[in-house]
């Protein structure tokens, strides 16, 4: 093991940005659908080494001693986001007479700019670096505050935080709802890293660098640990007099935007729904998002379909694009991507419209520049969509109060309830996955979803187009589903929401409070070290 640091260390050039590259590729793989993170206590503390070897002469100003580490950080960081986001290139492909030309800049462009963020968080940690111990707390707390940042400025894409690393499985979600995401992603850099304190240095005792790796250990098996305890009472209970029934009808994305009538996307929806038995006995059936390839309110007969497809006392949530004009106003109609609750009347009874919309899909950062070249957003709508104004807390008959998430919503940490007196009870998610095919990209935003469930204490329902459709229960246990790709539709009732968990109650604050700690002890341990230092001298 010595050998192999020594020779990570001393690579230059290239040859150090080809190693980095490849083990942030690898790292991809400890995500779902894949999930193996026993790689990461390899690549990670790869990452360390090149850190550790990124050196440069005395006098070089402040700034250029951070480079090579910032260069480092920024392969690592695009190998790891080229080999786990990958399949965003897919969704250019379903038209792909217009979005061929910008596939690389998905697999290749998206990638690069969220590698910056890497790069950042390997020169803040090579700032603070230390031999020992100690930077591998520098290292957590700089790299966590990196990813944090990811999931928030530019509108944020918190895709594959580092911290799922650490919840490829219920047992090892449920620490999740102590310190969410980002508290996890702080943990699983330093967990990962752990193997570099098997490595003897100059100036922290073996002691203390045992002590530090008995520490992430304790981390981790406590990580397991508290999951047991915390699944040991067994199966959710259910809310009495709530079955749902989720359709998945895996219709081809080409052909809901251009080639099938709106009368046989309808009659698609409505065979499903009624499957073999009808829809006796279902208070609230569910269609996925942008169900249908026209505005629902501005089509009659579509609404008489829903009306004469429900029984008396049965509702529909469906996706759907809502248009609003501005009376008195030729400007084109403002559209929202929105779910509608539709009662046996074909009435819409409530609706939200989504907030956090897709850059380049949903609508175009800088339109009228972008516009002026040719460009446009991925979504067939004319002016693209506007965001609805906030989150939102629904209450229809028959079902406890919820919260409505459209598509990748739901990988927001912290910001999937809409504040305000009223808790939801259960969150509802749907999604058109069909963009991006039989890639990981469903699994992974399915595995993000079930973590939103285990943060806020709250179950899950999902409807997905072509997958992948589920009921989750507060602790992010899958209790039925349909698998990627399957044509038909599933049944279920309705968990119990759990009693708000100390991350629905404060937030990111716990993962501050973490920060704080971490980076206090990385100065506890580097003024020891030199304390040390000069005591030799």
């Amino acid at each position: 093991m010595q050998a192999f640091a020594s020779a990570i260390i001393v690579l230059w050039g290239w040859r150090r940005f080809a190693v980095a590259f490849v083990a942030g590729a690898f790292s991809a793989l400890a995500f779902a659908p894949f999930d193996l993170f026993p790689i990461l206590w390899i690549t990670v503390p790869v990452f360390v080494w090149l850190i550790d070897g990124s050196e440069v002469s005395e006098g070089a100003s402040w700034w250029r001693k951070l480079v090579p580490a910032a260069i480092v950080g920024f392969a690592f960081g695009f190998g790891f986001f080229v080999a786990g986001l990958w399949w965003i290139g897919s969704a250019l492909l379903v038209d792909a007479g217009a979005f061929a030309w910008a596939l690389p800049l998905a697999v290749a462009g998206l990638p690069a700019v969220l590698a910056l963020f890497w790069a950042l968080g390997a020169a803040l940690a090579r700032a603070f670096w230390t031999e020992g111990w100690p930077r591998l707390a520098v290292f957590a707390v700089t790299m966590a505050a990196a990813e944090w940042l990811r999931g928030h400025l530019l509108t944020g894409f918190p895709w594959n935080a580092f911290g799922y690393a650490l919840t490829p499985m219920p047992l090892m979600m449920q620490t999740a709802s102590l310190v969410g995401t980002w508290g996890l992603t702080l943990a699983a850099f330093f967990i990962f890293a752990a193997p570099v304190l098997l490595l003897p240095d100059r100036h922290h005792t073996r002691r203390a660098s045992r002590v530090a790796f008995a520490l992430a250990a304790v981390l981790y098996v406590a990580h397991i640990g508290y999951g047991a305890v915390r699944l040991s009472a067994g199966p959710d209970a259910m809310v009495p007099g709530v079955t749902f029934r989720i359709v998945q009808p895996a219709i081809p994305q080409d052909e809901i935007w251009e080639s099938a009538p709106p009368a046989t996307i309808m009659a698609r929806y409505a065979e499903l729904s009624r499957g073999n038995t009808g829809l006796e006995g279902i208070t609230h059936l569910i269609w996925t998002e942008s169900a249908f390839p026209f505005l629902l309110t501005e089509n009659p007969a579509a609404l008489k379909t829903i009306a004469d497809l429900l029984p008396p006392g049965t509702t529909l949530f469906t996706g759907a694009a809502r248009a609003e004009r501005v009376i008195g106003s030729d400007d084109p109609p403002m559209v929202y991507n929105s779910i509608y609750a539709i009662d046996d009347a074909g009435e819409i009874r409530a609706a939200y419209d989504k907030v956090h919309l897709v850059p380049f899909g949903e609508y175009l950062p800088f339109a009228s520049l972008l516009r002026a070249v040719g460009i446009r957003q991925a979504i067939a709508a004319p002016v693209g969509f506007s965001p609805g104004q906030t989150l939102r807390t629904l209450s229809v008959p028959g079902t406890p109060p919820f919260a409505p998430l459209i598509c990748y919503e739901i990988i927001f940490p912290g910001a999937v309830v809409a504040p305000g007196p009223v808790r939801p009870q259960w969150m509802l998610n749907v999604t058109n996955d069909a963009w991006f095919g039989r890639t990981p990209g469903p699994y992974q935003h399915l595995e993000q979803a079930r973590v939103r469930a285990v943060e806020e204490g709250l179950p899950l329902v999902r409807a997905a187009n072509a997958g992948i459709s589920a009921i989750v229960d507060a602790h992010g246990r899958v209790l039925a589903s349909l698998d990627l790709d399957k044509v038909g539709s599933v049944d279920g009732g309705l968990p119990v929401a759990l009693p708000p968990t100390p991350y629905a109650r404060f937030g990111d604050w716990m993962f501050v409070g973490l920060l704080f700690v971490a980076a206090g002890g990385a100065a506890f341990g580097q003024a020891a070290a030199t304390r040390k230092l000069m005591t030799d001298n």
